[in-house]
């Protein structure tokens, strides 16, 4: 059975502070606004080198004070992963009707709001101060499951726009398929809300995910 492996890199916690404050609004939403103005203004357009020193030695100052924190909240989020995490693979498998695709899924601890996730490196991010780290490691993994399986076929006729739509817009099949054991709602990014709806409404016809796929890529192409 696969698995989540949790990991701490102060280096990756900084790059994405960096990345947060140099985003743009993508979907509707500015990462940059998670963080504290003053270190935004201090890296903000200015190059990863230039910037990362002063970020490392920022997140040194933090770290001891919040060890105790730290150390608390990262227990929690193994602890309450570790209850789901089979029957979140099985079902995930069901639903996709594939195997998942690695035995290894890698978490790194940050402390934004920022989750990024690596196809390359097979990793993702998980805010470690959050309630909902679950619901964002089932949605991060949701995410490199579909790229591995479905991006060179959807890509020949998506847009990189649409096929990014497309990405975000199924993990709503998480508050349809997976309420039983995530908590928190998947929310997804307000320029997704009728993809979305158009997601459940499809579903909930066919619980099939390839003939799901094939109605959204031709939902997509056509608005």
């Amino acid at each position: 059975m696969p698995k989540v492996i949790f990991k701490f890199d102060i280096e990756k916690d900084a790059e994405n502070y960096y990345k947060a404050a140099n985003s743009s609004s993508k979907w509707g939403y500015d990462f940059s606004k998670i963080m504290r103005p003053e270190v935004v203004k201090k890296v903000r357009g200015k190059t990863w080198k230039k910037s990362r020193t002063y970020l490392l030695n920022m997140l040194k100052r933090g770290y001891p004070k919040d060890k105790k924190r730290f150390q608390k909240h990262s227990k929690l989020i193994k602890s309450a992963w570790k209850k789901i995490e089979k029957r979140y693979f099985k079902k995930l498998e069901k639903i996709t009707k594939r195997k998942i695709y690695t035995k290894k899924f890698t978490c790194y601890f940050t402390t934004i709001g920022r989750c990024p996730y690596s196809i390359k490196n097979i990793s993702f991010m998980a805010n470690i101060f959050t309630n909902d780290a679950s619901l964002v490691i089932a949605h991060e993994v949701m995410h490199l499951q579909f790229h591995y399986y479905f991006e060179d076929e959807i890509r020949k006729t998506l847009s990189e726009g649409k096929f990014q739509d497309l990405k975000e817009a199924l993990t709503v099949l998480l508050n349809v398929e997976f309420k039983d054991i995530l908590k928190e709602k998947d929310k997804g990014y307000p320029s997704h809300v009728k993809i979305r709806q158009f997601i459940v409404k499809q579903w909930k016809k066919e619980k099939d995910f390839d003939v799901l796929i094939d109605k959204c890529v031709e939902y997509l192409k056509n608005n």
